[in-house]
């Protein structure tokens, strides 16, 4: 599978093998290690699909260079797909265990090195925080794109924080998230 830019030809990874992946790993009843669920998670989660495109629109800034950056999967978008993934894990994992999903990176943790969940959660809580100060170190130092266009990757982080800091918000939308939503202006402020 890859993505057309221009005449360029973009390989990409493939959401769909991933996605079949998880479905095997479901009807199997298979709980994978977390190096290789999040391999395939961080795909699933559509994370470097979002930060790619979020770039829509950009005008000017988007050159090829900036293409080739993001499918090159640079430092901080893998930072910020880590922290998507493991705090959307942390916050809805119950409830998904309820439904009959398939096993989230916490029961992938407590599974493979038999313990709690409290202490799954520390252990992706420093990860989270060692993916902040990733991300912080990349909008620092680098220099390989506009810094328009980090942003628009920090900003996926920034969302996905405020959507699963306490709760999975994004799934129970109806509550907190609409509250957040309603707060947002709908006429531009004039300065």
């Amino acid at each position: 599978m890859s993505l057309f830019i221009g005449q360029k030809k973009i390989p990409k990874p493939s959401p769909q093998r991933d996605n079949l992946q998880e479905a095997i790993w479901l009807h199997n009843g298979y709980v994978p290690k977390v190096e290789e669920h999040m391999k395939v998670a961080l795909v699933t989660g559509a994370y470097m699909m979002l930060a790619t495109t979020s770039m829509v629109g950009m005008g000017d800034s988007l050159t090829t260079q900036t293409f080739d950056w993001v499918t090159n999967e640079p430092l901080i978008v893998r930072a910020t797909s880590v922290i998507c993934r493991l705090m959307d894990d942390m916050a809805g994992h119950e409830f998904e265990q309820e439904r009959g999903h398939l096993a989230t990176a916490v029961e992938c943790y407590v599974n493979e090195y038999g313990v709690t969940k409290q202490e799954a959660f520390d252990e992706f809580n420093k990860q989270v925080a060692n993916a902040w100060k990733d991300i912080n170190g990349e909008c620092l130092n680098s220099n390989a794109v506009p810094m328009a266009v980090l942003e628009r990757v920090v900003d996926l982080a920034k969302v996905v924080n405020l959507l699963y800091k306490d709760k999975d918000w994004y799934t129970h939308s109806a509550t907190k998230l609409k509250d957040f939503i309603a707060t947002v202006p709908i006429d531009p402020i004039p300065i």
